[in-house]
């Protein structure tokens, strides 16, 4: 006997999210959530029954949606994501309206956005300030894979460029430094738990205090911004006031941190002395 759709949802509920429950639904199916309400009581091939209940099994075992379904939605860009990147999160747009905030009084702004994974941060200001020249760099051969992917899709210029943060643009300058660096402690025990379990390591845990990329980024990012130019980096809950004491440590001037919905100082950056 063939289930419908209904009782597929309501079973797959007692495992996992209702949300979670829907997505994976309308993504087998093909349809949207309404199209969902209107197959409510189809029944379900036995090809697609066996799709759900191989997605159920994945996300009840902890496998992210955004990996299961292949996709994650950021400043309104609809992008690919897969196990080789970080899974876009909703407090890193903070990110990139900061960074708009600092490019808007450019005419022709060039802008670097550091570990770009799946180049989220980069086409959602190309999206939003056209006129900027966007570069992006990643020490990943499959992130920068799907980065490509995702601004050939999207008909978003970007240059995509292979670099261990900023050794490949030495000479270069911008007026604009952006990153969403790993910045979880290598030890933190959250890292075997929930969605980063599935995420790659090192998009994620950056030495023993988390604290080994963003150092990276603020001893190179002074000689590779204009003066004036604005270094900005997102960091964990508790590093806003290490992050600044790099950034001051490193020459920027104007050090500030910014907080996220939740009130938590989760982007923080300076700027280059202007002339």
């Amino acid at each position: 006997m063939k289930v419908v759709l209904d009782d597929w949802l309501r079973a797959a509920r007692s495992r996992i999210d209702s949300r979670d429950a829907q997505v994976l639904a309308a993504h087998a199916l093909g349809c949207g959530r309404a199209g969902l309400i209107a197959r409510g009581r189809e029944p379900l091939a036995a090809d697609v029954h066996a799709v759900l209940d191989d997605l159920l099994d994945r996300r009840a075992a902890g496998e992210p949606v955004a990996y299961l379904v292949g996709r994650r939605e950021f400043f309104g860009l609809a992008l690919r994501v897969a196990p080789g990147v970080l899974i876009p999160r909703p407090e890193t747009e903070g990110l990139v309206e900061l960074a708009l905030e600092r490019i808007g009084g450019f005419d022709a702004p060039r802008l670097l956005d550091a570990g770009t994974g799946s180049g989220a941060v980069a086409l959602a200001i190309k999206a939003q300030c056209p006129r900027a020249a966007v570069s992006a760099l990643d020490l990943s051969p499959d992130a920068l894979a799907i980065a490509r992917d995702n601004g050939a899709r999207l008909g978003l210029e970007v240059e995509w460029i292979a670099s261990n943060w900023l050794e490949a643009v030495a000479g270069r300058q911008f007026e604009c430094i952006v990153s969403n660096p790993p910045y979880i402690c290598s030890g933190d025990p959250h890292l075997g738990r929930g969605d980063l379990r599935f995420e790659p390591l090192a998009a994620l845990a950056s030495g023993e205090d988390g604290l080994d990329a963003l150092r990276v980024l603020c001893r190179q990012a002074p000689d590779a911004l204009v003066p004036g130019g604005w270094l900005l980096c997102e960091h964990g809950h508790e590093q806003a006031a290490a992050v600044r004491s790099l950034m001051r440590c490193a020459g920027l001037e104007d050090v500030a941190s910014w907080r996220d919905l939740a009130g938590i100082e989760r982007i923080s950056g300076g700027r280059v002395a202007p002339y």
